[in-house]
């Protein structure tokens, strides 16, 4: 992908983008929200929490966001992303139950291999939720959907799945950890769990009397992996690999700096840069899309939307000076000309620029100079296409 090859520049940031990440993500006063297996691990190392999808979530650790995005870029974190959801669903044809629905196509893959994929509103076209798919066999597939979006997902297979397929609910039975940065294969394989297989591909390895599903995917751009345990191992994995990292450099990381991470590779989020009001053609998307399938929800509706050319699109949007855009703001062809507004915005600690995804117009071009409203004022910023920074995620 063409982008801003920027990489291993100094980390800086201003002060406020710790204040900017705490009024994105909610902090919360309200005791209901589910608990990770492992909160009294974030408990002791001091961790800011924030509410996401539901779940009381680490934000940041008293490292701070910059040091902790850092680490992964130039070494090695390690995340509780634990508030993703996890559906099994299995049963005789439950491939081709998902291949029906599901946007990507799962005959591109096989056993022992994931993909990225979309939920879509049958009527509209619009992204209900993006997931991962984990194909074990063809009667048994763990599809893991966005916390908040777990249910909605749920209920929507459910409600379609055929006689002898079902879909069940294990969002509380499992820690989901991601270990990411270039020394991410050192730490993993310093517990004894099999590391360096090829990437968007899994395998499942004993881990004190547990099975720990162990993938080469992350959300950081980043070379690393996600590991699926049950919820009762949680904490001696969580320790296993903290102190495996030490040597390392491991550092406990939070949302915040998974946000600025993955804000940098440009890759959307669920709730601002694709929604139910936004198309996979419209978020750039069609990647994910298997055009030549028979049938997938919202089929007819995009295919005819992208016969006809969508009138969105998400793009990147740099800073030309020292701007810092933020979600909401309105993005414009000089003062005057209305394009749409930015969906994701924040200060780069690599690039030590603002940077974000904008929905804006498809009569504006890569590369053309626009107008984000900051504050009131008028700032530049120059279009252009993710990733922001070169990735290792892909390296051997």
């Amino acid at each position: 992908m063409a982008g801003l090859a920027v990489r291993r520049a100094k980390v800086v940031t201003p002060r406020r983008i710790s204040a900017a990440l705490c009024n994105r993500f909610r902090i919360m006063a309200d005791p209901t929200p589910l608990h990770s297996p492992l909160h009294d691990r974030h408990e002791a190392l001091g961790a800011k929490f924030s509410e996401f999808g539901g779940w009381l979530m680490p934000l940041e650790y008293p490292t701070g966001v910059v040091r902790e995005h850092a680490a992964v870029r130039d070494g090695v974190g390690i995340f509780d992303v634990s508030h993703l959801g996890k559906l099994v669903v299995r049963g005789p044809g439950a491939v081709e139950f998902l291949n029906a629905t599901l946007t990507n196509d799962l005959h591109r893959i096989g056993p022992g291999r994931a993909q990225y994929s979309l939920v879509v509103d049958d009527a509209t076209g619009g992204i209900v939720d993006d997931v991962f798919t984990y194909y074990r066999d063809d009667d048994h597939v763990l599809v893991v959907p966005n916390a908040s979006n777990n249910d909605e997902v749920r209920r929507r297979l459910a409600a379609a799945a055929p006689d002898g397929v079902e879909v069940l609910d294990h969002h509380r039975d499992y820690v989901v950890l991601a270990v990411q940065g270039t020394r991410s294969d050192e730490v993993v394989a310093g517990i004894g769990l099999p590391v360096g297989h090829d990437y968007l591909t899994f395998v499942e390895a004993p881990f004190e009397g547990a099975q720990v599903v162990v993938c080469r995917t992350g959300y950081t751009g980043e070379r690393g992996y996600e590991l699926i345990a049950p919820s009762e191992v949680a904490p001696a994995l969580w320790d296993a690999l903290m102190a495996a990292g030490e040597p390392y450099g491991l550092v406990p990381a939070g949302l915040g700096a998974r946000d600025t991470l993955r804000t940098e590779m440009g890759y959307p989020l669920h709730g601002q840069d694709i929604s139910p009001d936004i198309t996979p053609n419209e978020a750039r998307l069609g990647w994910a899309v298997g055009w030549k399938k028979p049938a997938f929800w919202g089929r007819e509706r995009l295919l005819a939307e992208r016969e006809a050319g969508p009138r969105r699109k998400l793009v990147g949007i740099v800073s030309t000076g020292r701007a810092i855009p933020r979600p909401h703001m309105s993005v414009r062809l000089l003062r005057d000309v209305p394009l749409g507004e930015v969906t994701s915005g924040t200060f780069s600690p690599t690039m030590r620029k603002g940077i974000g995804l904008a929905l804006v117009s498809t009569v504006v071009d890569d590369g053309a100079e626009v107008m984000v409203d900051v504050r009131g004022r008028p700032e530049v910023f120059q279009i252009t296409k993710p990733p922001f920074v070169q990735p290792s995620v892909r390296e051997s």
